[in-house]
């Protein structure tokens, strides 16, 4: 077997209400002032009251950043630490999508290290101390809570990754009551990209490893059974719980087996034409995976039965097939756009993206098959029609 390693963070806490818990948590840290790291919508939708109302019974003093934005621009996460420095700040809590959450991981880590941000982009370069880290996720779709990872818009809208074992919280809380009203269309596209997460810790070229294996396999299976249904009846607590869970342990999974070229193709689309990072995933997801089917195909066999049952017994070919047809139903059936152009996307734009796609080699170097600019020009021009979701038999 092949050496790995495996992080995941210290403490979770999973349980319908968990938010209400927050300040206990933060007292095991001594903590009197708290920054809130959420966004306005977020706030607005009532997400952030019952952590607020037990931290103020608590005495404890709460400093409120909800200026977060999808995709955070460096310039916002810079605001975010000069208040946390400001305020002396003595532990950060996020709760809200993935972007409140990297941002979250990237200000409690500045505050207190001192490191500007440029200097940490890539691999294991963050190496100071962190304030203490407490996220609690409103969507079923990034992981961010369980990763080492914050990703962040660049000035140039160039979208970079901070990689890091300081990034991981000392307490990720999962509350299934804070997801129960997401919208249909926000629903599917974070469970994609969850399922995302899962398939290309998988299929990662050069970190897979038993533990991420598991992982991945279960979440696609929570996932991949309840998104239909979360989509019809967003109510249903049961199938909203199931979901977070999935996309938690597809988080461990991808923090371990990094994901590829999925989310390398999507980062520009969602850089340039701010499009949400789990609709950017599934417009480009059919395209990858067919891409990838003469280097991933009996990978993908495996994953075939999770997905569809009907695969089981078929030769690895069709099994395959099977797989990435079963995807492109998730997709159509979740009602997810199935075309660029639907999304603002030119042909005239194909170039750019190709060229930024091409930047994420963090990304690229896991794909279970080396993508040229050439094979991504060809992904982006088949998915600006929608045609990668036809049937691949």
């Amino acid at each position: 077997m092949n050496p790995f390693t495996f992080q995941v963070p210290s403490n979770i806490l999973f349980e319908s209400g968990a938010s209400k818990k927050v300040a206990e948590l933060a007292a095991e840290f001594g903590a009197q002032r708290i920054l809130l790291v959420t966004d306005r919508g977020v706030r607005d939708a009532g997400l952030t009251r019952a952590a607020e109302d037990a931290l103020k019974a608590a005495g404890r003093d709460l400093v409120l950043f909800e200026d977060v934005v999808a995709d955070p621009p460096s310039n916002v996460i810079e605001r975010a630490v000069a208040l946390c420095r400001d305020e002396r700040i003595d532990l950060v809590l996020s709760i809200g999508g993935g972007s409140a959450l990297d941002t979250a991981k990237l200000v409690a880590y500045l505050a207190k290290s001192g490191d500007q941000l440029d200097d940490i982009y890539g691999v294991g370069l963050a190496k100071g101390e962190r304030l203490p880290l407490l996220l609690v996720p409103t969507t079923a779709g990034t992981g961010s809570e369980v990763t080492p990872i914050a990703i962040v818009t660049t000035p140039t809208t160039e979208k970079k990754g901070v990689v890091s074992p300081r990034l991981l919280p000392n307490w990720a809380i999962l509350d299934p009551e804070l997801t129960v009203g997401l919208p249909s269309h926000v629903t599917a596209a974070t469970g994609i990209d969850a399922m995302v997460h899962a398939i290309e810790a998988y299929t990662s070229r050069h970190k897979k490893n038993p533990m991420s294996d598991q992982l991945a396999r279960q979440a696609l299976a929570l996932l991949s059974q309840n998104i239909r249904e979360v989509c019809r009846n967003g109510a249903n607590l049961e199938a909203r719980s199931q979901m977070l869970l999935g996309s938690m342990l597809a988080g461990m999974a991808f923090a371990n087996a990094p994901v590829a070229a999925v989310h390398a193709l999507a980062y520009p689309i969602g850089a340039i034409f701010h499009v949400p990072h789990g609709l950017s995933n599934a417009l480009v997801l059919m395209g990858v995976l067919r891409f990838n089917l003469p280097a991933a195909g009996s990978l993908y066999a495996e994953l075939a039965p999770i997905i569809d049952p009907g695969a089981n017994g078929l030769s690895t070919d069709e099994a395959a097939k099977r797989f990435v047809d079963g995807l492109a139903a998730i997709c159509r059936d979740c009602k997810v756009p199935a075309s660029l152009a639907e999304v603002g996307v030119r042909e005239s734009d194909l170039p750019r993206l190709a060229e930024d796609a091409m930047k994420q080699t963090r990304l690229l170097v896991n794909n279970p098959r080396e993508v040229t600019y050439a094979d991504a020009f060809a992904i982006y021009s088949e998915a600006l029609d929608g045609k990668q979701r036809q049937a691949t038999v």
